[in-house]
This record gives structure tokens, C-alpha cells and sequence, in this order.
């Protein structure tokens, strides 16, 4: 089920980054200054993980001090990419399967965007019927 719109169409052009050292709190307000839910960690242009609100509720369960813990501690280092030139339908089959709603968008292992779950619906809001289906099975 192919939507004809390409991953470079819709995604992020400028994601917001940090630095693996910058302190779960200091990312946090950086999240909210920029009003975004994640944070590409980068360093020297590599992407190293991305940290989500997620993230920070899971540091909150468990009482770390967020002055003192870095993004790196907690930040999901398996990345999961994609392409500029894939059809939307294949980010969001493979959100679907990872479990994620966001996607480092990559070109010569160079991040060049970042692709959200909300973007593709904003674009496509047809393919809401996998976020259903994918909710109906957790129930």
C-alpha cells in the first residue's frame, strides 16, 4: 500500500539534537523550549541514539537524579533509520514492527531528518489504521 509520498516530503528537515553529555533535565527543558518529544544525540555529526519522553518518565520510576544523569545513560542506542527516498507506508510498517514513533531519517549514514509518527499522519491520514489495528492488539 504505497502512498506515492517519500520520506524526504514529510520528515523534519531540522531535528532538534544534543550532546550525549547534557543532563536529563537540561534535555527536558530543551525538549519543551523546542516543543519537541525527542532528542537526536549526536556527536561529531554521529548519531549516537535518540532520547524520548519515554526516557525521562522511565528515569522518573526509578529515582534517578535528573541533574546528574546524562542522555546517554537512558537514550535507545539501537537505531532504528530509514531512508529519504521511502514511501511513508514503509515508515510506518516499520514503526509498526519496531515499536517506535519516530525515525532517524539517514543518507551515507549521515542523519538528515527525522520522521514522526505525527508527521505521517498529518500527511497520510489513512495509515491511522495500523496505529488502530497496533492498539487493538495491546488491548
Amino acid at each position: 500500500m504505497r502512498t506515492g509520498v517519500r520520506i524526504m516530503d514529510a520528515m523534519t528537515k531540522k531535528p532538534v539534537c544534543a550532546s550525549p553529555d547534557i543532563s536529563v533535565q537540561d534535555a527536558a527543558k530543551l525538549m519543551r523550549k523546542r516543543h519537541v518529544g525527542s532528542l537526536l544525540i549526536t556527536e561529531k555529526n554521529k548519531l549516537l541514539g535518540v532520547f524520548t519522553e519515554h526516557d525521562i518518565v522511565r528515569m522518573l520510576a526509578i529515582d534517578a537524579n535528573i541533574k546528574k544523569t546524562k542522555t546517554s545513560d537512558l537514550m535507545n542506542k539501537k537505531i532504528v533509520s530509514i531512508g529519504p527516498n521511502e514511501d511513508l507506508y514503509e515508515a510506518m510498517v516499520l514503526m509498526n514492527r519496531e515499536d517506535i514513533r519516530r525515525l532517524p531519517v539517514m543518507l551515507n549514514e549521515r542523519c538528515i531528518g527525522l520522521i514522526t509518527l505525527k508527521d505521517i499522519l498529518k500527511i497520510q491520514p489513512t495509515l491511522l489504521e495500523l496505529v488502530v489495528d497496533k492498539i487493538k492488539l495491546r488491548h
